[in-house]
């Protein structure tokens, strides 16, 4: 049997607080709950003390946010799962960034399926890369500066952007066509991206297409028309769609 992950709640408000390691004692046996914080202070000092594999951050406390805590943890060798009650600009950065969320109320569900894959990454090198990823997209966190991690079959990859030509549909996964010409299948569908990226210059022209607008070359109306991305590849466009993206491209 292997040891259970130990765990520190950071959360401000008693109730949520206490909810939550309520639901982890009695549904998740794999865990056992280490210390609470309620602000910013005593939270890096509790986890830069105990060292936890496994940290509940709320994002918004009293004396600041989760992200101030982790700016000012050294160690940052632990999985970490926010919960918060608002969908802000802060979910956005956490979803380019790979990094588990739950909103509240907590779903009991959703946290026991939230656990049990912070079990499968507690050896993972990869939980201080995806860290490090969220803090700098927070920190530079332009539009044109943002990283999305890309889990392939290969790994993590971290791509800006402003590097993707467009996203094709692939099935229930999605192709990446980056600018080096490379591409990257990823086991998420269109749609996910579509909500990622469509305040980045992204537009969805068609079922199967999600394109930078900043990488088309042209626009040819001949054979029911289409696009031509930077690479010469043919995107099909909706009819539906045409009017948006020729205003969008400023025509």
């Amino acid at each position: 049997m292997s040891p259970k992950l130990n765990v520190i709640i950071v959360e401000d408000e008693y109730h949520s607080r206490e909810t939550l390691r309520s639901f982890l004692q009695e549904y998740c046996p794999e865990v056992e709950v280490l210390d609470t914080a309620s602000n910013v202070t005593e939270a890096v000092e509790k986890i830069s003390q105990q060292r936890p594999d496994l940290v509940f951050m709320d994002i918004e406390l009293q004396t600041g946010t989760g992200f101030e805590v982790l700016q000012k943890v050294q160690h940052l060798d632990f999985h970490l799962i926010f919960t918060t009650a608002f969908e802000h600009y802060a979910i956005k950065a956490i979803k380019f960034s790979s990094i588990d969320y739950l909103l509240k109320p907590i779903d009991l569900e959703e946290l026991i399926i939230s656990v049990q894959k912070a079990k499968k990454l507690r050896e993972s090198e990869n939980r201080k890369i995806l860290l490090e990823n969220l803090l700098s997209n927070i920190k530079d966190g332009t539009k044109e500066n943002r990283k999305i991690c890309l889990s392939t079959a290969e790994g993590i990859e971290f791509i800006p952007t402003k590097e993707i030509l467009f996203c094709e549909a692939n099935g229930s996964y999605t192709d990446f066509h980056l600018t080096d010409r490379r591409k990257l299948v990823v086991s998420k569908n269109l749609k996910e991206y579509e909500n990622m990226l469509q305040d980045s210059n992204f537009m969805r022209v068609h079922n199967s297409f999600l394109i930078n607008l900043g990488e088309v070359k042209k626009f040819v109306r001949a054979e029911g028309g289409y696009i031509l991305m930077n690479n010469d590849k043919q995107v099909s466009i909706s009819p539906g769609k045409r009017e948006e993206f020729l205003k969008r491209m400023g025509f």
